[in-house]
């Protein structure tokens, strides 16, 4: 495991995310969640038909996937879980775990 600084490892799409919920209409969806690194640490981004959701900047990827959910919460999706279904290049093959998050 690299220990460089942020700072100074290379920016860029560094996760893909599958998100899967209920939009305001209640229909369900399925789309990818990109993560990016960048110099203030990871952030990540979602496109719904005409709507993209950034989240904030945030210290982990995790953090930077539930900035974004929480900003869909709030216009009113709902009954949302994410995972990982690429880390870099590499295909998970659908074997991470789903992580649910609670309508609020």
């Amino acid at each position: 495991m690299s220990t460089l600084p942020l700072s100074f490892k290379k920016e860029g799409v560094v996760e893909r995310h599958q998100i899967e919920g209920n939009d305001p209409s209640d229909r369900s969806f399925s789309r990818s969640i990109l993560v990016s690194r960048t110099a203030n640490g990871y952030t990540a981004k979602v496109m719904y038909e005409a709507l993209t959701v950034e989240g904030q900047p945030q210290s982990t990827i995790g953090g930077a996937v539930k900035s974004v959910i929480e900003k869909l919460m709030g216009l009113g999706f709902r009954r949302m879980r994410t995972r990982p279904n690429f880390k870099g290049r590499r295909y998970l093959a659908e074997k991470e775990t789903w992580v649910d998050y609670p309508d609020q």
